[in-house]
């Protein structure tokens, strides 16, 4: 089969190895419960709703104990069954994880989605938004919605003490950007293997390439979960959904 002819595969990449502090004590963000089901079984089970997502790579932290740990996870939730699960252990940062989940897509895998683990209910509509984008020939796409408060510049400080304003930014210009952001495989590898800066994206890596970034509409439930009021607000959330769907 050609490469004209070939469907186009999908494969998600979450990382997952973040402690997040701002949670407070306790299991590693990504193991958090929501329901009674850990936030990373919630965000691997978002991404494989969608049909077109034929691989879940999940990187675990560093150690090969959390990667079994991760592993048994796995398997002791029903995930569907056409989609196949990966756990490979991360690096020390986002950005090195990211890179190691790269790593571990087979042959065949022509676009790749970056989620947070911390993004548990993005919906199944924004997860194949992204993947048809870039399907249609977008190198890079991300989900984002508008702001609704305004943005304030400053000159940041980091003794506490008040912090000066330098502009306001004209909020019709700037988006919240959520994941999963998507790639062509091909740009996003080359991206990790070009850009040594640290960035808080991988959409911000394929602009240093120079690499144009779409942008699509993004969902208010694909929120990210930080800190304890969000872990109230993604309960809420699947409380709806039951009431709702009836799960």
């Amino acid at each position: 089969m050609s490469d004209e002819t070939r469907p186009s595969r999908t494969a998600a990449v979450i990382p997952a190895a973040g402690r997040g502090v701002r949670l407070g004590p306790g299991a590693p963000k990504a193991l958090r419960a929501l329901n009674g089901t850990p936030m990373l079984i919630h965000a691997v089970r978002a991404m494989a709703a969608s049909r077109s997502v034929s691989l879940v790579v999940v990187v675990a932290p560093p150690d090969e104990t959390s990667a079994a740990e991760v592993k048994t996870l796995l398997a002791d939730h029903a995930l569907p069954e056409r989609t196949d699960f990966v756990v490979v252990p991360g690096g020390e940062t986002r950005q090195e994880s990211v890179k190691l989940g790269l790593d571990a897509l087979p042959p065949g895998i022509d676009v790749v989605l970056v989620h947070d683990a911390a993004r548990p209910l993005v919906p199944v509509d924004t997860v194949d938004g992204v993947i048809e984008a870039v399907r249609e020939g977008a190198p890079a796409v991300v989900p984002a919605l508008p702001l609704a408060d305004t943005v304030k510049q400053v000159e940041a400080r980091t003794d506490g003490g008040p912090e000066l304003v330098v502009a306001t930014p004209e909020r019709a210009r700037l988006r919240a950007v959520q994941t999963p952001q998507g790639f062509d495989r091909a740009t996003l590898v080359r991206a990790h293997e070009t850009v040594t800066d640290n960035v808080t994206d991988d959409a911000g890596m394929v602009e240093q390439l120079g690499v144009p970034v779409v942008v699509v509409p993004g969902h208010e439930e694909a929120f990210k979960v930080t800190r304890p009021l969000d872990l109230v607000l993604a309960e809420a959330v699947l409380a709806r959904r039951r009431a709702n769907d009836g799960f």
